[in-house]
């Protein structure tokens, strides 16, 4: 195996070489098919090769991910009762 990354993306690298290990050992055939599977789900052939999708990207944003939705906005109001545990403070320090 040669010491030249074959991809940019260093998890798929590291699948890669994760695989090269299994196959060389005797009865680790289950652990190839699930490098293969991981390869296969980053858009990679088992020979480091980028898979060509024919489906089309999600719709998304431009390099085909689902956008995250949203979090919930914050309360801005402020509480009329301090939390559990606590006690409000007084408004003038003495």
């Amino acid at each position: 195996m040669s010491d030249t990354p074959q991809t940019e993306d260093t998890m798929v690298a590291a699948l890669l070489r994760e695989r090269a290990g299994y196959v060389d050992r005797k009865g680790m055939e289950d652990r190839v098919e699930a490098v293969d599977e991981q390869l296969r789900l980053r858009g990679y052939a088992p020979d480091g090769e980028r898979i060509q999708s024919t489906e089309p990207p999600a719709v998304g944003t431009p390099d085909g991910k689902t956008p995250e939705p949203p979090l919930a906005a914050s309360v801005t109001e402020p509480r009329s009762t301090p939390p559990k545990g606590r006690q409000a403070r007084g408004t003038d320090k003495a």
